[in-house]
């Protein structure tokens, strides 16, 4: 398949990586010099230099033949133009962009996304899908890290384990034993002294050490529990940023019924006037979130889930750093960053969120129909989750999963038999036509993806 990547950034290259290790032709087009060159040096993968909405820079990037663009840049203006010269110019069949500005997202203008005036198969909006990434956070408060996968019904937990946890200098093997009905598996540890490592059945847990283990959406509250974390960080909540995704997640909070207590902090009066008149039981507060004072008019200390979702990483750390002294029992922060989450377990804070990945695994989940259907990236890009279809000719059709062979450094975490999901243990079987979870340190992902790479159609 042959793919056109409009932005060479953080998501342009993620995308770019992906869709290159599958063998398919992949070029990215950047106005930046410097991040073409960046891109082709480390990727094999093309580079055109000049702006993604010129008909000569996409001719020149072959868009004549493509079968897809993802058009990626910072400019809202210059994705969707780009996904209109290729549909009008080079009739390229598939067309997805990243839009932010919510004025184009608007339902009362969605006609201008008819083929026949603007062209786009799908729309990505960054906001939105941070949004929906703070609600997993607030749906499970105490995991620092969760995402669905398998249609929703198994959840990645990342916990971080207290001294007060139960199940402490127990080796996994025996925890399997113990509760032989939890539909839970430890997949990752990362020990205080270690870089994160892929779970032995050998290995013991300590006070302090993160792991991350794949649950049944139902078993959720009890593994939880289990691992000595309460399952609700209580009913009142409070959002610092009335922002997009600010707004988004109170306008969710207050849809859902549950008699949340919430409360919004905004620094710039017109935007907290304009949340106030938006949400119907919230209350907006003016103010600067690291204030101390509005903190505690805001009643921080009775908080059970404090969230910053400000457009600035170092206001939404020391907030939550505050806002945890102060009482908040669960903080979550917004980081565009992610080389700054190494500062999450010194400021004490529980969990953050990465719009860069979380739209990149949007977009890879619309782009892939086959065999792989979803990329998850984990921490600072040290693993990935990868969800995939078991098609008769991949390598571990048909194999019990001891006799899988996968990489050292990647484990199955679920599987799911049509409408049963399975916790695999060594003696199951994987068939064709199976979903299954990976997770893979970031060194062998290629090799895992290497175990699905059949020939397919994407569309």
């Amino acid at each position: 398949m042959k793919v056109i990547v409009c932005g060479a950034g953080q998501v342009g290259w993620q995308i770019a990586r992906h869709l290159a290790s599958e063998n398919n032709d992949v070029t990215v087009v950047d106005n930046n010099a410097a991040l073409v060159r960046r891109i082709t040096d480390s990727l094999d993968v093309g580079g055109i230099t000049g702006f993604a909405s010129h008909p000569d820079v996409l001719e020149r990037a072959g868009a004549r033949d493509a079968d897809m663009i993802i058009a990626a840049t910072f400019s809202d203006e210059v994705n969707m133009i780009a996904c209109q010269v290729a549909h009008s110019v080079f009739t390229v069949p598939r067309k997805i962009a990243r839009v932010r500005a919510q004025s184009y997202l608007d339902p009362e203008w969605s006609d201008i996304y008819r083929q026949d005036h603007m062209p786009i198969d799908v729309i990505i909006s960054p906001e939105k899908e941070v949004a929906e990434a703070a609600l997993r956070r607030l749906s499970a408060p105490a995991a620092f890290e969760i995402n669905g996968f398998l249609d929703d019904s198994v959840q990645l937990l990342g916990l971080t384990l207290g001294a007060d946890c139960p199940v402490l200098n127990t080796p996994l093997r025996q925890l399997t034993e113990l509760f032989s009905t939890l539909r839970a598996y430890v997949v990752a540890i990362r020990s205080e002294s270690q870089k994160l490592r892929i779970a032995d059945s050998d290995d013991q847990l300590f006070a302090g050490d993160q792991i991350y283990l794949f649950a049944a959406k139902e078993d959720v509250d009890r593994t939880l529990q289990i691992f000595g974390k309460q399952a609700s960080a209580g009913n009142r909540a409070l959002i610092l940023g009335a922002g997009n995704v600010g707004l988004a997640v109170a306008k969710v909070l207050e849809s859902q019924g549950k008699r949340t207590r919430l409360k919004v902090i905004e620094r710039d009066r017109a935007r907290a006037e304009f949340a106030a008149d938006s949400l119907e039981r919230t209350i907006v507060l003016h103010g600067d979130g690291l204030n101390k004072d509005i903190l505690e008019e805001a009643g921080i200390d009775a908080v059970g889930s404090f969230l910053a979702v400000t457009d600035d990483d170092k206001t939404n750390l020391l907030s939550c750093a505050r806002a945890k002294s102060l009482g908040a029992k669960l903080t979550v922060c917004l980081i565009n960053d992610p080389s700054l989450a190494p500062l999450m377990r010194p400021l004490g804070i529980d969990a953050y969120i990465n719009p860069r990945g979380t739209t990149v695994s949007s977009i890879l989940r619309h782009v892939r129909h086959g065999r792989i259907r979803a990329v998850y990236s984990v921490g600072d890009a040290e693993a990935e989750v990868i969800e995939a279809q078991v098609l008769g000719t991949s390598a571990i059709a048909g194999k019990r999963v001891r006799d899988t062979h996968l990489p050292e450094g990647a484990i199955i975490g679920a599987i799911q038999k049509g409408r049963e999901l399975v916790i695999p243990r060594a003696e199951t079987v994987i068939s064709e036509g199976d979903s299954v979870t990976i997770f893979s340190m970031a060194e062998q992902v290629p090799q895992v993806e290497r175990l699905f790479r059949v020939s397919v159609d994407f569309f």
